[in-house]
């Protein structure tokens, strides 16, 4: 954390000092506006890099990864930050300086994210103003909480798995269309997503792959862990209702659905990339711990329902998979979460 602390200190040094030299430009009534923006940029790049280091501390809390691999995945994430705010203040100011060599033949055309929606701001005043408006945006999402997996024969109430015990984590990145012209009420949300679907069997047992089928057996040594995951790569598609704000200028106009009540119904459909199973457990005294790739006879192909409530970014969230966990002639699971989901613009 200290190498991310001066990789930003340095940032901010020289931020401040491009701050004091568009002070001095010959649009002294732009100066302001033109701080605004710097401030937006470091500001994005500062939750982004927040986000990245909250996801890599889930991963090392969780052991996907070492210590070591969690710093160095840090260091990097704080240099490319870095960089992003460096190069994308080095555009800017470059813009503004084409502005002033060719005083009012060219306009400076600068595209900005405010409330999820795109704006232009032009510098050419003997030009006539347009509205502009972006009818997509994007943003990443977040998603986390509980997970299980029921059949006809197993619902939630006697389940195999532990109830708190079984996770689940989702991290993607989504594009959300405006359907009307004239009317924000109705987007399509579509995108694409990891899925992490964690199971923790009951009463000391772990899945065993016995030909074509995939059955829990109980171990012979007590366990202190015994988790099995499966990593899913899906194309989320979900209509979303809700009102919206409309702010209209001059130059401009965009709908926010910040602080607006959300509802989003769809589906999603993708692959599954792998499945492991993590055993932690004492063998004549030792700590032991396996980790066990295989095909686990699970479906190759994953498709399902999901939908969330959300007002501002925070929404529950559920989902349920129509296709079952394992191919025939394994019982008949379908995996199911719960949770919350976070739109982070």
């Amino acid at each position: 954390m200290r190498t991310i602390t001066i990789y930003l200190s340095i940032l901010f040094m020289s931020l401040a000092m491009s701050s004091m030299h568009a002070q001095n430009d010959s649009i002294p009534a732009k100066a302001e506006r033109i701080q605004e923006l710097k401030d937006k940029i470091i500001n994005e790049e500062k939750d982004l890099l927040r986000i990245e280091l909250e996801g890599i501390n889930y991963r090392l809390e969780r052991e996907y990864i070492t210590k070591e691999e969690a710093d160095k995945q840090k260091e990097e994430a704080a240099k490319t930050h870095a960089l992003n705010i460096e190069n994308r203040i080095a555009i800017l100011e470059n813009q503004i300086a084409l502005r002033q060599r060719d005083g009012n033949k060219t306009y400076l055309a600068l595209e900005i994210f405010e409330d999820g929606k795109a704006l232009n701001l032009k510098f050419d005043e003997g030009e006539s103003k347009r509205k502009f408006d972006r009818r997509t945006t994007s943003d990443l999402v977040i998603a986390v909480g509980l997970n299980n997996a029921i059949s006809e024969d197993n619902s939630i109430d006697d389940s195999d798995f532990k109830i708190g015990g079984s996770r689940f984590f989702e991290i993607g990145w989504a594009w959300k269309t405006r359907v009307f012209q004239n009317s924000n009420f109705m987007r399509v949300k579509y995108g694409v997503s990891f899925q992490f679907n964690g199971l923790k069997p009951t009463d000391n047992r772990v899945f065993v792959e016995n030909g074509e089928l995939t059955e829990l057996e109980e171990f012979e040594f007590d366990l202190n862990k015994s988790k099995f995951r499966t990593d899913n790569l899906v194309f989320p598609l979900h209509f979303e209702f809700g009102p919206s704000k409309k702010t209209e200028t001059e130059n401009y106009y965009r709908y926010s659905t910040n602080n607006k009540f959300k509802i989003g119904l769809g589906g999603y459909a993708g692959f599954n990339i792998g499945e492991r199973q993590k055993l932690k457990y004492r063998e004549d005294g030792d700590k032991k711990k396996d980790k066990l790739k295989g095909d686990y006879n699970t479906n190759d192909f994953i498709y399902g329902l999901s939908g969330y409530l959300s007002f501002g970014g925070t929404a529950l969230y559920v989902k349920y998979d129509l296709n079952p966990l394992f191919k025939d002639p394994n019982i008949d699971l379908h995996n199911i979460s719960l949770g919350l989901r976070f739109d982070i613009d």
